[in-house]
């Protein structure tokens, strides 16, 4: 925690690794860290997975973290598999997140996406293309829909959101994709002050409020917009192999 916490954004991040490994993975605390197995972690997890999953899926990613660590300072065995990795090892063992009823915002299973992006694209709609910006840069909405084009940075492939748009009230820089770049190919040029995604109403970004009616067009009432940045975190953290933080940091 010394090692990784200038890193942390605030005192509540701190406190809450400090938390989970005490309190949730407390009893994992007076074991050697090369003794520990994937029964020892499955019995700090299974209580909680289905009744606090969020909590769940934090501790599982502080404690791979944590012999991933321990693996790197010799104090585990070169060759030895981190019993608390999800991909290829714990998701045959707990059920996904996206099957427990966890989330305030209804959302599409990862799995699904390309299913629906297909469908999405074959929307000509100014309201289709925000929702795809949104899935793609993994955004809220409305950090989405206040996008100007003078945030946009071409030719480094960066969409850098500023701080009094962002919930945090940081700027969050966030590398564009070919498929992102391509959508803003497919947008009217504006100027710098220009929304990406202009509304009816000259001057002012497209509401909000067309999502859902987009959605109800397309017979998805079931998920909301909101939901896809968890989608987002579903993919990151079970179908990749970049570090919790990265996954964190990138929505």
């Amino acid at each position: 925690m010394a090692a990784k916490s200038p890193a942390w954004r605030n005192a509540k991040h701190r406190a809450q690794w400090r938390m989970t490994l005490e309190v949730y993975a407390g009893a994992l605390n007076d074991k050697l860290v090369d003794e520990i197995t994937t029964e020892d972690v499955l019995a700090v997890l299974q209580p909680i997975w289905s009744t606090k999953p969020e909590t769940a899926s934090r501790t599982r990613g502080r404690i791979e973290a944590v012999l991933d660590a321990a693996h790197a300072r010799g104090f585990i065995a070169s060759g030895t598999a981190n019993p608390a990795r999800w991909r290829g090892h714990l998701d045959h063992l707990l059920p996904k997140r996206d099957k427990l009823s966890r989330r305030h915002h209804a959302a599409l299973a990862w799995e699904e996406l390309p299913a629906f992006m297909h469908e999405l694209r074959e929307r000509p709609a100014t309201a289709a293309r925000a929702l795809e910006w949104c899935i793609l840069t993994a955004a809220r909405i409305g950090e989405a829909l206040g996008t100007r084009w003078r945030e946009i940075d071409r030719e480094g492939e960066v969409w850098e959101c500023p701080a009094e748009c962002m919930k945090a009230g940081k700027s969050h820089r966030v590398p564009l994709s070919p498929a992102a770049l391509a959508l803003l190919d497919s947008m009217p040029a504006g100027g710098p002050d220009d929304f990406v995604f202009p509304g009816a109403k000259h001057g002012k970004p497209l509401s909000n409020m067309v999502m859902k009616a987009l959605f109800k067009r397309m017979g998805r009432d079931n998920i909301t917009t909101h939901g896809f940045r968890s989608t987002f975190r579903d993919w990151a953290g079970e179908a990749t192999s970049h570090p919790r933080e990265v996954c964190e940091a990138a929505y």
